[in-house]
């Protein structure tokens, strides 16, 4: 059997490439040179003799059925969007054929599945538009002929919008994906006789009139002889997953035969009767006489099998309407029905179509909670969004539609033009779905910052990108507080990951500060409350609120009444290095070396007395830590502590080390490079700093005096929010300490281990006391008795 040349290209490359490649044209200086002259041309064109391009059917039906799809239950989705476009057709011509629908059942437009376990059958019937002889013929015996594309050509001068999805020409033959044999019987109102097609996928099929007669009115009835193993399809429950997951949302209705066990109450016949009256008499034969005889039942209650087309699809396609038109409680029904859950509801939503390159409506909401599992499943495709052409699913799983820190944003989008591919599961090119999702990632962020009060809400209005939508509450504190205790750690991950939103992510963050009592403000509330004079936006890392409340760190800052911003999550760590600026103030940790604070020259003109004043005892406790620290400097950044230790201004914060030290796959060896240089900075005002600087005036190779630097040391080290690394050394010099405290001789021996003797003796004489003691006791009563 022959095929044309747009059949193989088809399958070989694809129709839109094909189509583009027939339609190309080339002229100007551009034109490539060819390779034979006009007389060589001339003759090539007299001599020429034209072909077919041959196909093996088998072959072809072989690669349509088992190459073509990835997943075998779309067949439904096929045949459902193919009888959608025919109920679409017989709608469009009933605008102008006034009689064209009929009467009673021939004029409802809809859906109908029905299945035989005994036959292994299922049947899809639609009382669309319908197929002449000569259309089973066309439609259905040539491979890749779509009469959807036929019927849009004919239509194509009208001004009414069509939605018919199908344009291959193949989604029919998905059906050999699970039958081994399909009959189609159809009635077009142009022909006067029912006909059926019949083919097993094979070189073949056959077209005879129906025995039946015109039992269609109008209309198709597909009929699935299905496989051995694809008896799955037939259940109730199969089903209608399969129509809830891809079809829910059709414009016709979609019903099911619904068959299910009922009780009901009968009347008793006369023959029943009689036995029952037998039965009670033999029972009562030993009851009492004069004992009042029960009242016959009159009815019973048996089982009954019934049957009753029951409606799949009752949700609404909303998004497809003006936002304008669409009630609030439809929004939560809606929404209710797009997360499968009752008692579903969302913070916020936005509803609007784009029009451009590509055009399409969508409909996104914020939920009020958060999935337990978001973050474990953060890497994974996220299925959080639907994309729907024509209302009908296309997929629901995606690496990069929207960026990974808003896979918490439900929703679905839909598009009349979009590129499929020949099996309608995914888009024929990528760059469609950036542009979308490049659009809808604004949309999101902007709801996020009308949310949070950053953005301002609008009228429904046309943008200049020719998107509308609808107005909603501006600002709400609560409500954004809401979405950031759930999905706080979305944003921060978005900060680090799409450098071209981070001006519009950085104002969504929220931190507690040092002046918020706890609450969660945000950078924006922070800079306007800076000092004149402040410069910079301080802030501490920390792995609470209250490690951080009691950092040394805090202390100059308080006492000056500077706002430092509490970075106490995992993610801040990572964060603070990936904005270096908000509103172009700096941020800057006021547990590294390097703080600024205002009035700067002034510290450093203490500074550098104080330095002066305390070189020795700085050079004598560089030479103690030896490689421990850095450097040993003075500073005024300790108020009420002896000294800190505070990191490099380019190296991990000490917070940093703590969480990198606790990955699984940590390799302190390879990151050691990265592990902070510590300085210490002694605080010249202190008793204990200038109590030392005397004593090793005096006595500068005091072996207790090293002992108390280094103490002094692991205080701070521990103070300053580090970990220890030789903890043995530390519970010695603490010891050693207390001892001193308790004027003991750290050196005194240990007291000598109590013999086993004596505490056998000592067991002994425990024992006899407490029998003399029982002794006592007893005796007692009989002195009162004489």
């Amino acid at each position: 059997m022959k095929i044309g040349v747009a059949v193989l290209a088809f399958l070989l490359v694809s129709v839109a490439v094909f189509a583009q490649a027939e339609d190309a044209s080339v002229s100007g200086s551009d034109a490539p040179k060819d390779i034979f002259s006009s007389e060589q041309l001339a003759q090539m064109k007299a001599k020429e003799e034209t072909f077919e391009f041959q196909a093996e059917v088998n072959r072809l039906m072989d690669i349509l059925i088992n190459s073509l799809y990835k997943d075998r239950e779309i067949f439904l989705r096929e045949l459902i969007s193919n009888a959608a476009d025919a109920l679409d057709k017989a709608r469009f011509l009933a605008l102008t054929e006034k009689n064209y629908l009929g009467e009673g059942q021939q004029a409802e437009l809809d859906i109908r599945i029905a299945f035989d376990k005994e036959a292994r059958t299922i049947t899809i019937t639609d009382r669309g538009v319908g197929m002449t002889k000569q259309d089973l013929v066309n439609n259905l015996g040539v491979v890749a002929k779509s009469g959807t594309t036929d019927f849009l050509r004919k239509a194509s001068n009208e001004k009414d919008a069509l939605s018919l999805i199908g344009q291959f020409g193949v989604g029919f033959y998905s059906v050999y994906l699970v039958a081994d044999r399909v009959t189609v019987a159809s009635k077009h109102n142009d022909d006067p006789v029912q006909h059926i097609w019949q083919s097993a996928a094979q070189s073949t099929f056959t077209i005879t009139e129906d025995p039946r007669g015109n039992t269609l009115l109008r209309g198709s009835e597909i009929t699935l002889h299905l496989k051995p193993d694809a008896v799955e399809f037939l259940d109730e429950n199969r089903i209608e997953t399969l129509v809830t997951r891809y079809s829910q949302f059709i414009n016709f209705p979609i019903y099911l035969l619904s068959t299910q066990e009922v009780e009901k109450e009968v009347p008793i016949d006369e023959t029943e009767k009689a036995v029952d009256l037998d039965e009670k008499e033999e029972a009562d034969v030993e009851s009492e006489e004069g004992e009042e005889e029960d009242a016959e039942p009159k009815t019973k209650t048996v089982k009954e099998t019934v049957t009753e087309w029951k409606r799949l699809n009752t949700a609404k396609a909303i998004w497809t309407r003006s936002p304008k038109d669409v009630e609030e409680q439809e929004y939560k029904d809606f929404y209710k029905t797009l997360a499968k859950d009752d008692n579903a509801e969302y913070l916020k939503y936005t509803h609007f179509s784009a029009e451009g390159d590509v055009s399409f409506k969508a409909l996104l909401f914020i939920p009020k909670t958060a999935d337990p599992q978001l973050y474990d499943k953060f890497y994974e495709k996220s299925t959080a969004l639907k994309l729907y052409v024509r209302r009908v699913l296309i997929s629901d799983e995606f690496d990069n539609f929207l960026p990974r820190y808003l896979n918490f944003v439900k929703g679905v989008v839909d598009s009349d033009d979009l590129p499929l591919n020949v099996n309608r599961e995914t888009l024929a090119q990528s760059k469609v779905l950036k542009v979308i999702g490049k659009k809808l990632t604004r949309k999101v962020l902007e709801m996020l910052s009308q949310m949070a009060g950053s953005g301002k809400a609008e009228k429904v209005t046309k943008t200049e990108e020719g998107e509308s939508e609808e107005e909603q509450p501006t600002h709400d504190d609560s409500t954004y507080l809401s979405f950031w205790n759930e999905y706080a750690k979305s944003i921060k991950l978005g900060v680090l990951d799409d450098r071209s939103n981070s001006k519009k992510l950085l104002s969504l963050l929220r931190f507690p500060t040092s002046k918020s009592d706890g609450k969660f403000l945000s950078l924006a509330s922070y800079v306007e409350r800076m000092k004149d004079n402040q410069k910079f936006i301080y802030y501490i890392t920390g792995e609470s609120i209250a490690a951080v409340e009691a950092s040394p760190f805090l202390e100059q800052l308080k006492s000056r009444d500077l706002e430092v911003v509490y970075l106490v999550d995992p993610l801040d760590e990572y964060l603070s290095q990936s904005m270096p600026e908000f509103d172009g103030k700096k941020l800057m940790s006021i547990a590294k070396e390097g703080l600024k604070l205002p009035d700067d020259d002034r510290i450093k003109l203490r500074e550098q007395k104080y330095k002066e004043e305390f070189k020795e005892l700085v050079d004598w406790l560089k030479d103690i830590y030896g490689n421990k620290v850095e450097k040993v400097v003075v500073s005024s950044r300790a108020t009420s502590n002896p000294c800190v230790l505070v990191s490099g201004q380019y190296g991990w914060s000490a917070n940093m080390e703590r969480i990198m030290k606790a990955q699984t796959l940590a390799d302190p060896s390879k990151q050691a490079f990265m592990f902070p240089k510590k300085t210490l900075e002694i605080n010249p005002r202190h008793p204990i700093i200038r109590e030392l600087k005397a004593k090793i005036a005096e006595q500068p190779d005091e072996e207790s005096l090293k002992d108390l630097a280094n103490l002094m040391y692991e205080s701070a080290l521990l103070h300053s929010g580090f970990s220890l690394d030789d903890v043995p050394s530390f519970a010695s010099r603490i010891n050693r300490v207390v001892s001193l405290g308790l004027n003991v001789d750290p050196a005194t021996p240990l007291a000598e281990e109590i013999e086993a003797e004596e505490i056998e003796e000592a067991k002994t004489e425990a024992e006899d006391s407490e029998d003399t003691e029982e002794v006592e006791v007893d005796e007692a009563p009989h002195k009162d008795e004489l």
